[in-house]
């Protein structure tokens, strides 16, 4: 896997999103690699968790480079806990704290589907931070993933940044 994030014209089907957050880069990188608390601001992601092989969530949340994760999403976003949330199993597949860049890829086979996703920060010298994220789908199961809830991943991609500026800029 390359250092850098993948092209959406390279895969079937691409979500991106990007924002400007009024808050320095170190402290929504913090927010970012926070999964315990993504339930108090992400209507995209609602819970993200750091599990071992047979994904039993670790004591340990922090993430790594090989870390398996565990995620659930509610399609379309939403802060209701009444909604039903779609689950993905994933490996961090890329971690780049100096560089404020972090990726993972679904454990599917890759015959059935294969996705990326990498986020990343940047810092102008404003003082502000730029967050950007794309995620790539190839494989037989990204058309119907494109077709069924592509509309409902760009408002959760969307909804993951707006949600990330306004608990960052707190």
């Amino acid at each position: 896997m390359s250092a850098l994030p993948p092209k959406a014209e390279d895969s079937v089907f691409a979500v991106q999103s990007s924002i400007v957050i009024d808050a320095p880069v170190d402290k929504v990188w913090s927010v970012l690699l926070d999964f315990p608390a993504y339930s108090e601001w992400n209507a995209f992601v609602r819970s993200q968790t750091v599990v071992d092989s047979a994904e039993q969530p670790l004591e340990e949340q922090t993430v790594k480079e090989g870390s398996f994760l565990y995620l659930t999403a509610n399609i379309p976003p939403s802060m209701d806990a009444k909604s039903r949330p779609s689950s993905t199993r994933l490996v961090v597949s890329h971690l780049d704290p100096e560089n404020h860049r972090v990726a993972w890829t679904n454990r599917m086979p890759a015959w059935i589907m294969t996705t990326e996703r990498w986020q990343w920060l940047t810092a102008p010298e404003d003082g502000k931070t730029k967050y950007e994220t794309i995620e790539v789908f190839n494989g037989f199961l990204a058309y119907l993933v494109k077709w069924f809830v592509g509309s409902g991943l760009r408002q959760g991609f969307q909804a993951m940044a707006d949600g990330l500026k306004a608990h960052s800029e707190q």
